[in-house]
């Protein structure tokens, strides 16, 4: 159990069967009557947002969700099969589970599968991963770092702004966070 006082961004609680992610959090004092927590929660399996109030210090069960290092193998279909390279046990995620992160995902990446109640939920990956651009206008002599930015396509289809003077076949580090190029990759 968790009291609505130590809610913090991030939380999961168990709420009607489900688990659910604080998204945002406001304690609210009033000036009369008692105080409470205004919250706005995110379903981790379906992804719906919904916003609760809760009584200052109210107990909610919170979910214990374990996470598990898994190696993406390969795409049967439209599952994503993980693997634990330690006992070989394979773990099956549709697209709508994984949902944006697929952009990033490529076989052979390790990730954190985020399972509650031994029912895989999601995917967190890396917060940077290194991609080779596939597609992009061709670089200019003369283009700088600072001058301006073209869109890129890497090898798993995301597309990200890179600056100018990237080319097709360089590897770059995107922050899969918030798709931004973070720099050339040295290999």
């Amino acid at each position: 159990m968790i009291s609505s006082n130590d809610f913090r961004t991030g939380t999961t609680i168990e709420l009607d069967g489900a688990v659910w992610r604080v998204v945002e959090f406001l304690h609210v004092k009033p000036g009369k009557g008692s105080a409470f927590v205004r919250t706005k929660l995110k379903a981790v399996q379906s992804g719906s947002v919904v916003e609760k109030t809760f009584r200052a210090g109210e107990m909610v069960p919170q979910a214990m969700l374990e996470k598990a290092t898994l190696q993406h193998t390969y795409m049967e279909g439209e599952e994503y099969v993980f693997m634990d390279m330690a006992s070989f046990e394979e773990t099956r995620l549709t697209a709508k589970q994984i949902g944006d992160s697929r952009k990033y995902l490529k076989e052979g990446m390790e990730v954190s599968v985020v399972s509650w109640n031994d029912k895989p939920l999601e995917v967190e990956l890396p917060n940077s991963v290194v991609l080779e651009i596939t597609q992009t206008d061709p670089g200019v002599k003369g283009d700088t770092a600072t001058g301006g930015t073209k869109p890129a396509i890497l090898e798993t289809g995301a597309q990200v702004m890179v600056p100018l003077f990237l080319s097709i076949g360089e590897k770059i580090k995107v922050d899969t966070r918030n798709d931004s190029y973070l720099g050339r990759e040295n290999s």
